[in-house]
């Protein structure tokens, strides 16, 4: 089998989303499956509404066309802010969309009305992780706004941490973000279905024991497809971490110094790592490199260190020299799943061994 590739077990991803489906039900939240990280892979989508999930978000119109033109049943969310460029794509094929301006909001009513359906979208409230959303002071005058607008329909508010500053959406966040949703609804006379509190980052606040407030729904992709929630990294119990592993050959394994020698500038990715003098080491190069995924994301199977990558090649050591051939089996983090994914050059197989718990 070539390599590099990327296996998957559709069924540990079905696990997954059942479990939190179920474990976030029992508090009232509903869970949006995000499918960005799989590029809109309907095998994927599939695993995750076979889970019980019933709404699917991403970040790309791309991905979920794709979805669309393999018969995926769920409602579709555009999570990025639309292009203007693509309104037009998001109008057909997209249920719902996540907003912050005004324009990108009236071209959406506009297009809506051109073809005689009524779009919905959500409106993203910074809470100061510094990405995207409306800042708080300013959320009634644009809901006033959008109330009046033809062709769209608000049916909640969203918010995100985390994911750019690290701000943690911690019990505090979270009821900033309900009282919020319960003042501008007084304040305007909107009503709110969907307050959509964050991703897998929320998900210690989530399954923990503070009160839940206005939050009925999280967008959920990390801890789905790796069962690890962002923050510290850390498995969230009864979750599978194993559901996709990338595997890499060896292409050359011998003793070499593990100091270089001569004189060090910048290499092609930033400055050099910073080494240790170890003396002679078993040093190893597996075929898969930035190029392929981000190699600070893997984790190096026991017993072998990852001490380095260019756009090709990682490099790593070990107690011994490694047969040439050899296949080493990796486990990605959200990021080096993400490239990965994206990688033309890395395959991708279903595995179908059984869960094992």
């Amino acid at each position: 089998m070539t390599a590099p590739r990327l296996e998957i077990r559709l069924d540990a991803i079905t696990h997954n989303a059942r479990t939190l489906v179920d474990r976030l039900g029992r508090r009232g939240i509903a869970v949006t499956g995000v499918t960005k990280a799989a590029l809109g892979r309907p095998d994927i989508a599939h695993a995750m509404v076979d889970g019980g999930i019933r709404a699917l978000g991403d970040s790309r119109i791309e991905n979920i066309e794709a979805l669309r033109r393999a018969g995926v049943e769920a409602r579709m969310t555009l999570l990025r802010t639309p292009m203007l460029s693509q309104v037009h794509r998001v109008v057909r094929r997209v249920d719902v969309s996540y907003n912050t301006e005004l324009e990108v909001i009236v071209a959406l009513a506009s297009e809506a009305r051109r073809r005689g359906v009524v779009h919905r979208i959500v409106l993203m409230v910074e809470l100061g992780d510094l990405r995207e959303g409306v800042l708080p002071v300013d959320l009634g005058p644009l809901v006033r706004e959008i109330l009046d607008l033809r062709g769209v329909t608000l049916i909640g508010l969203g918010a995100n941490l985390a994911c750019r500053s690290g701000v943690v959406p911690d019990a505090a966040k979270m009821a900033e973000l309900s009282a919020l949703a319960t003042s501008i609804e007084l304040a305007t006379g909107a009503r709110f279905e969907v307050v959509s509190g964050g991703n897998s980052a929320n998900l210690d606040w989530a399954l923990g024991d503070d009160p839940v407030g206005r939050i009925d729904d999280l967008r959920l992709g990390e801890a789905i497809l790796l069962g690890r929630e962002p923050l510290q990294r850390r498995p969230i119990e009864a979750l599978h971490t194993d559901a996709f592993t990338l595997v890499g050959e060896v292409i050359e394994s011998r003793i070499k110094p593990s100091l270089p020698w001569g004189r060090t500038a910048r290499t092609a990715f930033g400055p050099p790592a910073a080494v240790v003098d170890r003396g002679p080491v078993a040093q190893t190069i597996v075929a898969l490199g930035q190029q392929d995924t981000d190699p600070q994301g893997l984790q190096a199977p026991e017993g072998i260190e990852i001490v380095g990558a260019s756009s090709d090649h990682l490099v790593l050591t070990s107690a011994t020299v490694v047969p040439i051939g050899t296949e080493l089996r990796f486990q990605p983090d959200y990021s080096a799943l993400l490239r990965a994914m994206t990688s033309p050059t890395v395959v991708d197989v279903t595995a179908t061994q059984p869960l094992r718990f």
